[in-house]
């Protein structure tokens, strides 16, 4: 995590303060479920609950001698809970804490990511339906296709972060277990009824079956799926790179008053915002592959996941954190030029509704394979030398004997392609 690319909100769950702070929940929760069972005195959970605490710098001291944090945790407790701290902890290992402690951060994380990508969703649909019927060019392979709205740019990518949303809904539960289960996951020396009562304190579920570890195939999907939320984060953002190239400048980063391009050219509006957002989910994508490298730990433990995990957490939480919410307000404030967009529309003389002629053709009883060569070699020579698509057809006697002339100049009205848009908007906002 570095300051320029974080947000409090999706720190503060990585801070020494909250890890701690769950730490002991987990430790005080496991004190009282034992107490239920008579493992340990009542006076005992009750001491960890009204005594407990300690202090992080207290913590790190010890640490260093010991070389083990849980165990520099505990100790640093004990000093505050005093004779009944000895009664902390029993029966348990330090991945109880560990893993379960990781669980409830993830699932704290996740939360906030729905709240961004719910935040980004509205963005979309706002803008999606601010520009329902505004006409511009669909690409394929960047050259120019058929036409399209930027409405429907919108509406797909609302559909994608949508599926991204249910993703993450899925990962989160996927992630959301926990596990008290002791140094090898048999309950040796816990009673499982503990890892229940801490799992329901905690919001958590029990792990069906966990070894020292919580299984990291949920580590594994979880960082999977915030790749694929950085790849949809990306894809949104490398197309308004390209709109807002200067040659088709159809939609364009809001640019502040009192803010500057380049050091040394003025006149540059440069969109900062979405190449940092392409970086950013290169970086997110990038700790999927540790994640899935965790899975395969020696036998039920060792811990070469865990300084992977250390990083890859807050790393890729934080970063998907700040680029959802970066990504929402360029949508929110992005500048779009429907004179550009109709300007880059007519560019190609009219070739943008070659299949729509095509398609005519063939209904009017031309072999497909003539009409594709009678269109194509039209489209060529508007796409060399330029002029009228439409006029040089219409002095094609082949086509005008098969479409006379209102009839082929219908076939370029804009407004066929529009005619769908409600329906598709139906299924993407209502459906």
């Amino acid at each position: 995590m570095i300051p320029r690319y974080s947000r409090p909100e999706m720190t503060a769950i990585w801070s020494p303060e909250s890890k701690f702070r769950i730490w002991f929940e987990i430790e005080a929760h496991a004190c009282d479920a034992m107490a239920e069972l008579g493992v340990i005195p009542r006076e005992a959970a009750k001491a960890v609950w009204e005594r407990g605490a300690y202090e992080i710098a207290r913590i790190d001291e010890i640490e260093r001698e010991t070389k083990h944090d849980v165990i520099a945790f505990l100790t640093n407790l004990a000093e505050h809970v005093g004779p009944e701290a000895r009664f902390v902890h029993q029966g348990m290992t330090s991945s109880d804490v560990l893993d379960t402690c990781l669980a409830v951060q993830l699932m704290r994380a996740s939360d906030l990511l729905a709240q961004d990508i719910t935040q980004l969703l509205a963005a979309l649909k706002r803008r999606a339906y601010e520009h329902r019927e505004t006409l511009c060019i669909g690409r394929s392979h960047g050259i120019h296709a058929e036409p399209t709205t930027f409405g429907l740019k919108m509406a797909q990518a609302y559909a994608e972060m949508a599926r991204g949303l249910k993703r993450l809904e899925s990962a989160r539960a996927e992630i959301a277990t926990c596990a008290i289960s002791g140094a090898v996951g048999t309950f040796a020396n816990i009673d499982p009824w503990v890892e229940a009562h801490v799992a329901a304190a905690m919001g958590l579920k029990i792990e069906p079956i966990s070894t020292q570890v919580i299984p990291r195939d949920r580590h594994a999907q979880f960082f999977a799926t915030l790749g694929v939320i950085a790849s949809s984060v990306e894809r949104i953002a490398t197309e308004i790179r390209h709109l807002q190239r200067t040659e088709v400048l159809e939609a364009e980063e809001y640019f502040s008053e009192g803010q500057k391009g380049s050091s040394a050219m003025p006149h540059k509006r440069n969109p900062v915002l979405t190449e940092n957002l392409t970086g950013l989910a290169r970086m997110v994508r990038a700790y999927a592959l540790p994640a899935m490298e965790n899975v395969a730990l020696w036998h039920e433990r060792d811990i070469s996941h865990s300084s992977v995990e250390r990083m890859i957490a807050p790393d890729a939480t934080v970063t998907l954190d700040f680029a959802l919410v970066r990504l929402t307000g360029v949508i929110d404030r992005l500048l779009v030029y429907p004179e550009n967009m109709r300007k880059n529309l007519d560019r190609l003389g009219g070739l943008i509704h070659s299949q729509r002629v095509l398609l005519a053709l063939t209904q009017a009883g031309v072999s497909r394979e003539d009409a594709y060569a009678i269109v194509q070699r039209h489209a060529m020579k508007v796409w060399r030398e330029g002029g009228s698509f439409l006029d040089a057809l219409a002095a094609d006697s082949q086509v005008t004997q098969a479409l006379p002339g209102p009839q082929l100049a219908a076939l370029f009205d804009l407004a066929y392609h529009t005619r769908h848009v409600d329906a598709i908007f139906k299924r993407v906002f209502e459906e």
